[in-house]
């Protein structure tokens, strides 16, 4: 069981932040971040690589001072009382720090005793663990013997040897094949659900958000923008979308869909346009005649419902992965601009 903690959440909250913030030089890294999760929760920190996500995961860790503001970890303050934080908290960080000579049992026993665990205590955390996260027959084999997946899952267990109350999970599934993306966002809920942990994931997928996240909070430039259920999100912006891939100048493009009554923005990502419209099935029609009259070839049209990257889009301007060294440029072109 977790330890005991002799103070309870603060405002019965597992984590709680008013005003935090993160200053490296000149570059305001946080600014101003309030939060409040609660116990059992699973909370989404969704947003691009420099949004934020990780520095404000390394300040409730106690890794990181803040440069102004406060916050509660599991009842207790990240700076006045960090050492009972740590003791109550797990992590799995981006950076997996495994000694590659160990074998996954001596790192999981080492890791044990850091807490003070028993040898009795820890065999036992070793046989639940087993059965909560998938690691296997490799526990006795050298760490460099790993895949990538296979180390972040023992970073995983390594993070959950002492029954945490909270756990911090940072990108935990970036570079992981499918299979083994799906392995660990089945690991989350199973910690979730069975021992009603507390886990705050950050994540730049719009998938693993969706799926895995009771509440999401979307940061950008280091500012919450936006917070609620997925579902909560998608209603904020509550259109649909029709998808043009054409194969011509997409400034035309966009100039001859202007006026179509009904479309109230598009997006222009390369050679994609995305037209948001509150009626997507009316709207879908009209777009293609006023492509085909425009003379812009086009290999098809699609209708879907509103998804967490449109929320992003509409909030901040870009897409998700817009910072990515492929990404295109993109350009959001709302009616009233047009016209």
């Amino acid at each position: 069981m977790p330890l005991d903690n002799d103070q309870p959440p603060r405002h019965g909250l597992a984590i709680s932040a008013q005003g935090l913030s993160r200053t490296f030089d000149a570059n305001d890294a946080v600014r101003g971040l309030d939060l409040a999760i609660a116990p059992g929760e699973i909370y989404g920190f969704l947003g691009p690589n420099g949004a934020g996500k990780s520095t404000t995961v390394r300040m409730l860790c106690t890794l990181l001072a803040p440069t102004s503001g406060t916050a509660h970890v599991a009842g207790y303050d990240i700076v006045g009382d960090a050492q009972q934080v740590r003791l109550r908290i797990g992590a799995a960080l981006q950076e997996i720090s495994l000694d590659p000579r160990q074998t996954g049992t001596e790192l999981l026993r080492l890791q044990g005793r850091f807490y003070g665990l028993k040898g009795s205590v820890i065999d036992e955390r070793m046989r639940a663990l087993t059965t909560l996260v998938d690691i296997g027959d490799a526990l006795d084999r050298r760490i460099d013997t790993y895949s990538g997946g296979m180390r972040r899952r023992l970073d995983l267990a390594a993070a959950l040897i002492h029954e945490p109350e909270v756990l911090f999970l940072d990108e935990p599934t970036t570079g992981l094949d499918p299979a083994s993306r799906a392995r660990v966002w089945e690991e989350v809920r199973t910690l979730n659900e069975r021992l009603g942990m507390t886990i705050l994931l950050t994540t730049q997928y719009l998938e693993e958000a969706g799926e895995l996240a009771h509440r999401v909070g979307i940061i950008n430039e280091g500012r919450l923008v936006a917070e609620g259920t997925p579902d909560e999100l998608k209603r904020q912006v509550g259109r649909d979308i029709v998808i043009a891939e054409i194969a011509g100048d997409a400034g035309v493009a966009r100039d001859a869909l202007v006026h179509i009554a009904g479309v109230d923005s598009i997006d222009v990502d390369g050679d994609v346009l995305r037209i948001s419209t509150a009626d997507g099935a009316k709207t879908i029609g009209p777009v293609a005649i006023a492509l085909d009259t425009a003379g812009i070839e086009f290999d098809g049209l699609s209708l879907r419902s509103t998804s967490l990257d449109d929320v992003f889009l509409e909030l901040t301007g870009t897409g998700l992965h817009a910072d990515a060294p492929d990404a295109h440029v993109s350009t959001n072109t709302t009616m009233e601009d047009a016209r």
